[in-house]
């Protein structure tokens, strides 16, 4: 049988060459996604035949693959996974599968294929994120209006000397959302302190807004493929009006100019996140899905 590894940091080159070579769509399939959330979803990964297979355990006894990428053969790759996942689970499935794999890769006489879509990602055309045009924006040009009205602030990339800011922001927005008494937030809390801790050898960006020399907003992003950018994480004083709008338009104007979308991730089923990405409009949806063999 294939042997998986525990994901450590030091396996980033083989991830980037890999994921160069077959640019993933879904937002899980980063290093940077993968290494910062890796103490909440334990990853083990493999290669077989010039194909990344990648193993996450879940909540309780659950273990999930994700859909295998790189440039072997990908259908014979998803039945080694499969394999894999079913020797350490007694309900095995490969999730966050998207529409072109299932298309390409999948037998559908062999896998039941389930739409999941709370994990489905939400695409913008970034053009649309910076400019805030048409009576679409209208109610978001408003919020941007209102903070540059009020506030004087500056834009800054990510560096040394903010990562404490970053973190202290972190710290605050947890103590506003009683962080320590929900599993989800405290690990997100740890997967922000990783992906801040490493950020130079990860290489993702990383953009803040400061008022009056102090963080009220930050952001990180990354490249998911040569015209799509990803967002890992989004962060604001929610005590500030616009101040969530304003740094979303920063961030894709002074980092991501140079790519046509921007993928801004799942909603999770979480009414609230729902109704906040779709008031963006997006451009279109990556459509998820999840294979449990017949």
């Amino acid at each position: 049988m294939l042997e998986f590894k525990v994901l450590e940091l030091e396996d980033k080159p083989v991830f980037d060459r890999m994921l160069s070579d077959d640019p993933p769509r879904i937002s899980e399939l980063t290093f940077t996604n993968l290494f910062m959330w890796r103490f909440k979803y334990r990853p083990l990964w493999a290669v077989h035949d010039a194909c990344l297979l990648i193993i996450l355990h879940g909540n309780g006894d659950s273990v999930i693959g994700l859909p295998p990428a790189g440039t072997g053969n990908k259908a014979i790759a998803l039945d080694i996974l499969w394999d894999a996942i079913a020797s350490r689970s007694d309900e095995p499935a490969i999730s966050r599968v998207d529409s072109q794999f299932v298309e390409n890769f999948v037998d559908t006489k062999r896998f039941r294929v389930s739409k999941d879509r709370d994990n489905s990602d939400y695409v913008y055309r970034t053009e649309d994120l910076i400019k805030l045009t048409g009576n679409r924006y209208h109610q978001k040009r408003n919020h941007v209006n209102k903070f540059l009205k009020n506030y004087r602030f500056e834009y800054q990339v990510l560096n040394d000397k903010l990562v404490r800011d970053f973190l202290d922001l972190q710290d605050s927005w947890c103590q506003l959302k009683d962080c320590e008494s929900n599993e989800d937030l405290m690990a997100e809390d740890r997967a922000v302190f990783e992906a801040l801790l490493h950020y130079k050898y990860l290489g993702f960006r990383g953009g803040a807004i400061l008022i009056e020399d102090k963080v009220e907003a930050f952001t990180l992003g990354e490249k998911l493929s040569q015209d799509t950018a990803v967002i890992h994480v989004e962060k604001a004083n929610p005590e500030i009006p616009g101040l969530y709008a304003t740094i979303n338009q920063q961030f894709c104007q002074h980092e991501w100019s140079e790519v046509t979308y921007v993928n801004r991730q799942q909603d999770l089923g979480v009414p609230g996140m729902r109704k906040a990405k779709k008031s963006y409009h997006p451009d279109h949806m990556v459509d998820k899905f999840t294979l449990v063999r017949r």
